[in-house]
């Protein structure tokens, strides 16, 4: 297709986005944190009075969902909340976007302008750590159900779990959502994800999102790097080496050597996974250490590599003796040894 002519007719207000914002953090954000970004920017550069409640109504959002984008582009540096005493939102301060690949990726806590005051809302600030489960009332989880959104994300999650949401269910899906942060479309990828892996376990789902939750996945664009490349380097190392369970550190430290530190690919990798299993039943992982090591030293990158030094060991390997084998000297061969034709003795039998 050609290329498009851009022109524009009537309207003469308009808002100033950066170009930093349009290429390097638009595309990893959402519906709820596009909007409340943007409406944002408008009412700074209107000089328009905004709040929590107002753009959570405008929205078709529930404040948390509001407050929720607040923190999202916080972590991203473009602006920073402040809370009074009562650990409430009292305002927000605008921060000059910046490239995420630059040094300058932090912009400095100057900030550009500060927005008018907005009216209070209980949230505390954003925990460092991960937050504990709590424990959801009944009208805790009827109120979560209540919202449009939250129902027809559950809806979803009975589709792919299969089967009606038990209360207990019903929680762990409240907790990622009201604790952890996850946008409905995060969690929607993330259950998708956990089924695709044949893993319908509750504690399982809730254990990956806290997983997510720690190395800041906040997309299911990210979610999904995040878990191609841990499959990939990790996952696949582990079923090659005959094991289906996690990873312990130790482990990781293994295959960040492998991979990271002396570059092997996954194909490499999977023939030294493939020759330990064959030798040896226990400490797999030392053995196929062993064997990597071994390579690195000899510089092999690749399949033809390996091939090449088991060719050279082949051509070094000691010839067999071309004597003939002594003979046994157990009893049986000491008597003398007679040449018999079957046919004739057959015959003969039959004849008689």
């Amino acid at each position: 297709m050609g290329k498009l002519t851009i022109y524009r007719e009537g309207e003469t207000g308009f808002t100033a986005v950066s170009n930093s914002f349009i290429d390097y953090y638009m595309a990893d954000a959402n519906d709820a944190q596009l909007k409340v970004y943007l409406h944002l920017l408008r009412a700074f550069q209107a000089n328009q009075d905004t709040g929590i409640s107002e753009m959570a109504d405008l929205f078709n959002h529930t404040e948390k969902d509001i407050v929720r984008a607040l923190k999202y582009w916080e972590k991203k540096s473009l602006l920073a909340l402040d809370y009074d005493t009562g650990k409430n939102v009292s305002s927000i301060r605008l921060l000059t976007p910046a490239p995420q690949n630059s040094e300058s990726a932090r912009p400095e806590p100057a900030v550009a302008a500060d927005m008018p005051v907005l009216p209070p809302v209980s949230q505390t600030p954003p925990p460092e750590t991960i937050p504990e489960k709590p424990a959801y009332s009944l009208d805790d989880l009827k109120m979560f159900r209540s919202n449009e959104e939250t129902e027809q994300l559950l809806f979803i999650v009975e589709q792919y779990i299969g089967k009606p949401l038990s209360a207990t269910e019903v929680r762990t899906i409240l907790f990622i959502y009201d604790k952890l942060g996850f946008s409905a479309d995060l969690i929607d990828y993330l259950v998708q994800y956990c089924v695709g892996k044949e893993k319908k376990s509750f504690r399982y789902i809730e254990k990956v999102a806290v997983e997510w939750a720690e190395n800041h996945i906040t997309t299911p664009r990210q979610a999904k790097e995040f878990a191609c490349k841990y499959d990939k380097n990790v996952y696949q190392i582990m079923k090659a080496l005959g094991k289906n369970t996690s990873p312990t550190p130790k482990e990781v430290t293994y295959i960040t050597r492998w991979t990271k530190e002396w570059g092997f690919s996954l194909a490499v990798i999977e023939i030294a996974c493939e020759r330990t299993v064959l030798a040896v039943d226990k400490h797999r992982f030392a053995y196929a250490d062993s064997i990597l090591a071994s390579w690195f030293q000899s510089q092999v990158h690749s399949v033809e590599d390996i091939r090449a030094i088991d060719a050279a060991y082949q051509k070094k390997k000691p010839v067999q003796s071309q004597h003939p084998a002594s003979p046994s000297t157990n009893s049986f061969n000491q008597f003398p040894q007679r040449d018999y034709d079957f046919d004739a003795l057959e015959k003969e039998l039959l004849s008689n």
